[in-house]
């Protein structure tokens, strides 16, 4: 019987996990990360895959409460969302990362994390710092632009575009339905996903 692609061994016990993974979407924010990756989720529940979020926003406000914006602030957030990440890939999990991640120093942190356990699959999410602006109903790039926020990524702080992601998507020219399609497209060919039923 022929193993599926998908699965990978655990690296100290030799164990057979299917999907186990992390997804790390990262880019501008506004840029449609959040929005592309719960569009990616309930696809991949549908084809078996145990799917866990982790948002930027939502590992604050629980995991990293009271850290700021510095650099090493940021840093350490994302540490944290690799780590949690290593450990639900570690037990078979697809685990959907959305952080704006901006340094790329920290995101090959994340991956080598992630790695010890199962494949990461980095997804830029491209758009420009204009654009993300136009999105915004919060309005803080109106702020950021006038100074009323500081060290705001891509702004007035640095986002070091990945060289290397193994998924880019443009959401200046794809719809958000179109992004998710994309992603798991490559991640069917990367074998991580089965193809999707047909009837």
């Amino acid at each position: 019987m022929t193993e599926h692609i998908y699965g990978h061994e655990h690296p100290e016990s030799g164990e057979k996990r299917e999907g186990g993974f992390a997804l790390w979407f990262t880019g501008l924010s506004g840029s449609g990360k959040t929005t592309i990756a719960h569009l990616v989720g309930p696809e991949l529940d549908a084809r078996g895959a145990i799917v866990e979020y982790l948002d930027g926003d939502t590992v604050r406000t629980h995991l990293s409460k009271g850290l700021g914006f510095s650099k090493e602030d940021r840093d350490t957030n994302i540490e944290r969302i690799g780590w949690v990440a290593s450990r639900l890939v570690r037990h078979g999990a697809a685990v959907i990362c959305a952080a704006i991640s901006p340094y790329a120093e920290t995101r090959a942190k994340a991956r080598e994390l992630v790695e010890e356990f199962g494949p990461f699959v980095e997804v830029y999410v491209k758009a420009s710092v204009e654009e993300c602006a136009r999105r915004d109903v919060k309005g803080l790039y109106e702020k950021a632009f006038a100074g009323e926020i500081k060290g705001f990524t891509g702004v007035d702080d640095p986002y070091e575009e990945p060289e290397n992601a193994e998924i880019v998507i443009d959401t200046e020219e794809l719809s958000p339905e179109e992004s998710a399609r994309e992603v798991v497209a490559k991640l069917e060919e990367l074998g991580l996903v089965p193809a999707a039923a047909t009837a």
